[in-house]
């Protein structure tokens, strides 16, 4: 057998394993002629991206990154936050690794680390981890304003660059100024579209089409720029036509400070909002059914105690492509809850956000809290504090038990952690979650799934100031550290047939 036939041979294997997967796997990972289930491995490589927190000189933003120790993780890697201005290729890193000066570098995992920025020149950040770092790799963004609009604190985790985002609860109302960070991480410039939808469907803005990210660049788009008229509650869609974004939406008001709107979590017919704070003063849902269907859902709130139905607000009728916004008052009653989104009869997918105020007259403050998926095997929150961090977790279904780990310390301190049990169809605070000992500076929490159904929780981060109750609030999904590789084997009959 020659060279070129052995090379030929090597190749067509290669693909048959790789094709044959696809042919064979369903979309569980089970293979339709008994194939064996994907084995899930740690993930090799993870891209954040980071929005310019502000373009005020009374901006204080700290950024705090942690990966939290996984099983089968190998090699030591690298995590680091590169400015946009510095963010280079990897051709350019190796021609010119002096110039590429990161903001931030993670060492090893468990370690979390932290940095500062002042002012309205901070930039947009975009980071990398791999090996031994990737494998839920979080960096958490929170910037505090002491005067003027969107005063407070505003917070949001860095995510990774996707092509397709939902932002239910933006506004182009006057006391608001809303803004969409689109950020390019990648080599090519992308092309994005903002869709916005009202009341009444979808709302006309010609300008909001084919925006270009030029490469490792970020822009900031008013929304109010892309409408003729004010509205109180819109639902934003934000897709890629080519390339990948980092999306995030930064909310201020003249008068309600503001916080960061993550995105929502993919159209869906059952929803959960987690961690509504116990003294809401107000909290407002916003809800889209983005497709040809209307949706009618069932609204519950998930207490300490249970399960209940909040008085005269126990159905949503969402209309096909029309936003629709219902005020919810003080509906926790003294108890923190999530909101469950359920369907009343048929299923329809659908979008939604709360927007949760805190404090009253001159001394209110607002944050967001999306739709979210489950925490799943792990989910990592960072810029915890030894005051001031609350964790509410949600079992929707059946009871589950989790366990909670504090990292060390930013600056010392020794790991910590706790098992705690959520019962089915409640909520539960936990407002002192393990903290390391000897703590010094900032610290991570990490939640993972021990036994039970699903959960999904939030993290608030509370900073008072003056009287303001300044806070924000991060989601805690799935961390997706962990990716399913199939089983593959060598099979050269494929070359008989």
């Amino acid at each position: 057998m020659n060279r070129t036939t052995q090379s030929l041979i090597a190749v067509v294997v290669a693909l048959g394993a790789v094709t044959g997967y696809a042919m064979s796997s369903g979309p569980d990972g089970t293979g339709d002629d008994g194939a064996k289930s994907a084995a899930r491995l740690p993930v090799e490589r993870t891209s954040l991206l980071c929005p310019v927190p502000s373009a005020s000189d009374l901006a204080e933003t700290s950024y705090t990154a942690f990966t939290p120790k996984s099983s089968g993780a190998e090699g030591k890697g690298e995590a680091e936050l590169l400015p946009v201005s510095r963010a280079l290729t990897d051709v350019a890193k190796t021609q010119d690794k002096k110039n590429a000066k990161p903001f931030l570098t993670q060492k090893a995992p468990g370690e979390p680390v932290a940095g500062e920025e002042s002012g309205a020149e901070s930039p947009a950040l975009i980071g990398t981890a791999d090996g031994g770092l990737a494998p839920g790799w979080t960096v958490q963004q929170t910037t505090t304003y002491a005067a003027g609009s969107g005063r407070g604190v505003q917070g949001t985790n860095c995510t990774a660059p996707d092509t397709d985002f939902w932002f239910p609860g933006v506004s182009t109302a006057k006391d608001r100024s809303d803004y969409i960070h689109l950020t390019n991480p990648d080599d090519s410039a992308a092309v994005v579209d903002v869709q916005l939808y009202g009341p009444d469907g979808v709302v006309k803005a010609e300008v909001g089409e084919a925006i270009q990210v030029q490469p490792h660049s970020s822009v900031p788009v008013l929304l109010s720029t892309l409408v003729g008229k004010p509205y109180t509650n819109l639902t934003m869609h934000v897709t890629a036509r080519s390339g990948r974004v980092a999306a995030a939406v930064q909310s201020s008001d003249e008068k309600l400070g503001g916080d960061w709107l993550p995105p929502s979590s993919d159209p869906a017919g059952s929803l959960v909002l987690p961690g509504i704070p116990k003294d809401a003063t107000s909290v407002r849902l916003v809800a889209l059914a983005p497709g040809s269907d209307d949706a009618d859902l069932k609204v519950e709130l998930a207490s300490p105690n249970g399960t209940i139905t909040p008085a005269g607000h126990e159905n949503l009728h969402v209309k096909a492509g029309m936003t629709a916004a219902v005020d919810l008052g003080d509906l926790t009653k003294g108890e923190a809850g999530s909101l469950l989104l359920t369907p009343t009869d048929t299923s329809v997918p659908v979008v939604a956000a709360l927007r949760v105020t805190r404090g009253k007259g001159s001394k209110q403050e607002t944050a967001f809290i999306p739709a979210t998926n489950a925490i799943g095997t792990r989910a990592t929150v960072a810029d915890n504090r030894a005051k001031g961090s609350t964790l509410s977790l949600v079992a929707p279904g059946k009871s589950a038990k989790v366990k909670i780990t504090a990292s060390a310390g930013t600056e010392g301190g020794s790991s910590a952690s706790k098992t705690y049990t959520v019962k089915g169809g409640t909520t539960l605070a936990v407002p002192h979650p393990p903290v390391p000992d000897g703590l010094k500076g900032a610290y991570a929490l990490t939640v993972e799934s021990v036994s039970g159904g699903e959960v999904y929780g939030s993290r608030m981060l509370e900073r008072p100031q003056d009287g303001i109750p300044m806070f924000t609030v991060q989601t805690l999904p799935d961390d997706r550290g962990t990716v399913a590789v199939p089983e593959a084997e060598r099979d050269l009959s494929v070359l008989q047939k």
